[in-house]
């Protein structure tokens, strides 16, 4: 073995030593009251920013942190997929099928071009509009591989990214809270409620969170209707990736054609859904598989933590968050109105 082969295996295993202790310590934290508001995989994020504050650990085990935060997020995300019971998502029927994928596209593209009248980037403006869209911080990191760039804006985009997930972490709890709050005024069903809470808010654990206020139908609802929106992250990565590699190229008026970026991870994803609803595999290992799902996919946002320059990030992601706000409010107006008239 090689001195520099030994040098990126130690980096390999000191990087996965940490990101598992920012990972496992970020589920450990959602236990704790208010805590659940935010997420494992936003306080897993926070405690990797949190590890530069030893600048020589983290050079030393950088290649292996930016092989973590490359492949084990793609990992997570396939395993993800075993969440999706595909059956119980037909069975939610046409209706709310349908809300999703009006919620999907017609958020993504609202907070798009809202960003980018604000004057935020494009890259940017997409991952943001991609988070408030689906489903949060997995959606960001999800559809970010999609985004190609040069060797040189990977760092830039790595802020992209953070900033992202940190504008849905945000504006998930506060609209969270205000949901909860907005229960007792609005006199919805249970049913109702739990729509408006599945359809608007951005993570699952926010859903999770705002639809248990309205009792157990409320919670069943939300996540159904939350899931539904999940469903839609591979077709949208695949469009997405397909969309933005065209823009950029129009940008550089150039006519050099270039292969379609096919997201593989999503197929991967949307095999394990199949597999994890048609096969007989038990409560309790699909529970594991999904809990296994969440720890790379912690790993991966320690890593992605670990890896940026935060203090950037805080210096322009103003109209970014902005924008993100303004969608999110129309979001919520929405699908407040279409849970009355149409559940």
């Amino acid at each position: 073995m090689t001195i520099r082969t030994t040098l990126i295996t130690r980096s390999f295993w000191g990087a996965t030593a940490l990101t598992l202790v920012c990972a496992v310590a970020g589920s450990a934290l959602t236990q704790l009251p208010y805590l659940n508001l935010v997420g494992a995989l936003v306080i897993a994020l926070l405690l990797g920013m949190a590890c530069q504050v030893t600048p020589s650990v983290i050079q030393t085990n950088r290649a292996g942190i930016g092989f973590i935060s490359n492949k084990f997020l793609r990992l997570g995300i396939i395993l993800l997929g075993f969440k999706l019971n595909l059956i119980q998502l037909a069975q939610a029927g046409v209706k709310t099928i349908t809300l999703a994928a009006v919620v999907v596209t017609g958020m993504v593209l609202l907070t798009y071009n809202l960003s980018r009248k604000l004057g935020v980037d494009r890259e940017l403006a997409i991952l943001t509009a991609t988070g408030t869209s689906i489903c949060g911080a997995a959606a960001v990191i999800g559809v970010s591989p999609q985004i190609k760039v040069a060797p040189e804006q990977a760092e830039h985009q790595r802020e992209n990214e953070v900033l992202a997930v940190a504008i849905v972490a945000i504006l998930g709890t506060v609209f969270t809270l205000i949901e909860i709050g907005l229960k007792p005024l609005l006199h919805l069903s249970a049913v109702q409620f739990g729509v408006m809470t599945g359809g608007s808010l951005h993570e699952i654990a926010h859903a999770v969170a705002a639809g248990s206020a309205g009792g157990p139908v409320s919670l069943d609802t939300a996540i159904i209707t939350k899931l539904s929106r999940v469903l839609l992250l591979a077709p949208a990565a695949l469009i997405i990736g397909w969309w933005y590699q065209k823009q950029t190229m129009a940008a550089a008026t150039t006519n050099e054609h270039t292969k379609l970026p096919i997201p593989w991870f999503m197929a991967g994803f949307l095999l394990t859904s199949i597999l994890g609803t048609w096969l007989p595999m038990g409560t309790a290992i699909i529970a594991g598989l999904v809990k296994l799902a969440y720890l790379f996919l912690g790993m991966a946002m320690a890593a992605l933590g670990m890896s940026v320059n935060f203090r950037v990030i805080f210096q322009r992601g103003g109209n970014a968050f902005l924008a993100a706000t303004l969608a999110s409010v129309i979001l919520l107006t929405g699908v407040t109105l279409a849970s009355m008239w149409f559940f």
